[in-house]
């Protein structure tokens, strides 16, 4: 019965998927994407050994793709500079993809952007998906204590890229 599973799970989960996958990406066209997530976890269910929850596994999942998203859309970035010369340069964001976002996601997304990227994880995955500390070591296979650390000074570096918005 590994559909209904699933379907259990895409009920539980999909809309913390949803919303972390927006932090993630910066974009709220990220329906794909959490489809995405329950395509890999049926195909790979054999794969799933327990030991770890669901919910966390589906959240490793989401990451890795948010990875290969970003990674897609910064070689399509870079194909467009080359096949037209610097004009999209000056438009890196389109404001389309930051009016789903209310303007204090919008100044909190900024935020979080400028941090380097274990910083940005940790915040996310801890701080607005309020994953645990063993849930959020086990996505990003860290140990505990480093989950602990790098989350504190995660949370000190972003207070000061707050501070630089306001």
């Amino acid at each position: 019965m590994p559909n209904t599973r699933i379907s259990d799970w895409f009920h539980q989960y999909s809309n913390d998927l949803y919303q972390f996958l927006i932090y993630y990406i910066g974009s709220s066209d990220v329906e794909d994407l959490v489809q995405e997530v329950f395509i890999r976890a049926i195909k790979n269910m054999d794969s799933f050994e327990e030991k770890s929850s669901p919910k966390t596994w589906l959240f490793s999942i989401a990451r890795h793709i948010a990875i290969d998203e970003i990674r897609r859309k910064q070689r399509l970035k870079i194909k467009n500079l080359i096949l037209m010369g610097n004009q999209e340069s000056h438009q890196s964001k389109s404001p389309e993809s930051f009016l789903k976002l209310s303007e204090t996601n919008k100044d909190l997304y900024d935020a979080i952007q400028q941090l380097k990227k274990n910083y940005r994880d940790v915040i996310i995955l801890r701080g607005i998906k309020e994953l645990s500390v063993e849930e959020t070591a086990e996505i990003l296979n860290w140990k505990n204590e480093k989950v602990r650390l790098t989350f504190h000074r995660a949370i000190k570096a972003l207070q000061k890229e707050k501070e630089r918005f306001m």
